[in-house]
Parts: C-alpha cells; structure tokens; sequence
C-alpha cells in the first residue's frame, strides 16, 4: 500500500506542478492579451483621428480647388477681354490713321495744273 500511496503521491505531485504551469501560461497569456488589446485601442485611436485630419484636408482642399479654378476663369476672362481690347485699339488706331490722311489730304492747298 505504501507504494500505491506514493505512486498516488507523486501523481498528485505532478498534477499540481501541470496545473501551476498551465496557470502561469495562462497569466502570462493574458498579459499579453491586455497589451495587445491597449495596441489596438491606441491604434483605433490614432486612425479616428487620422480619419477626422483626413477629413479636414479634403475639405480645405475642395476649397482650395474651387478657388483655383475661380482664379483660372477669371484670367481666362480677362485675358480674352485684354485681347479684344487691343485688337480694337488697333481697329481704332487704323481708322484714326486713315481720317488723319483724309484730313491732311484735304486741307493741303491744291496744286496748279499745268
């Protein structure tokens, strides 16, 4: 009987050891699960946030854009009137010209034919 108990003994011995161990693993599991899970909370942080500054960036460059392309009609405009303006100044110094020969035509004193 004495070798049972001790066969028993040892068997109890080894049981608890296995237990103890697999407490340990598990103690350690779960640190490392509570680390993990404070990662992920940081990290779904940090993506709310890039999100919202993501958000903010389209919106200022929507912005942005539609300004650009006011500044673009309007010199697209001012260009095309600038350039109807010159070819008119043009017209009218063509025209100022020719009644200006017309005018020093007729007040030159007509010559004797001979």
């Amino acid at each position: 009987m004495t070798q049972q108990a001790a066969a028993l003994q040892t068997y109890n011995n080894e049981l608890v050891t296995c237990i103890e161990e697999m407490c340990s693993k598990r103690t350690e599991l779960n640190c490392q699960i509570q680390k993990e899970e404070a990662e992920k909370e940081q990290l779904q942080d940090d993506i709310r946030l890039l999100s919202e500054k993501l958000s903010r960036v389209n919106e200022s460059l929507a912005q942005r854009l539609a300004a650009r392309a006011t500044f673009d009609r309007t010199i697209a405009e001012t260009e095309a009137a600038y350039t109807k303006i010159l070819e008119s100044s043009q017209s009218l110094l063509s025209v100022l010209k020719q009644e200006a020969g017309n005018l020093s035509k007729a007040t030159e004193p007509r010559r004797k034919e001979h």
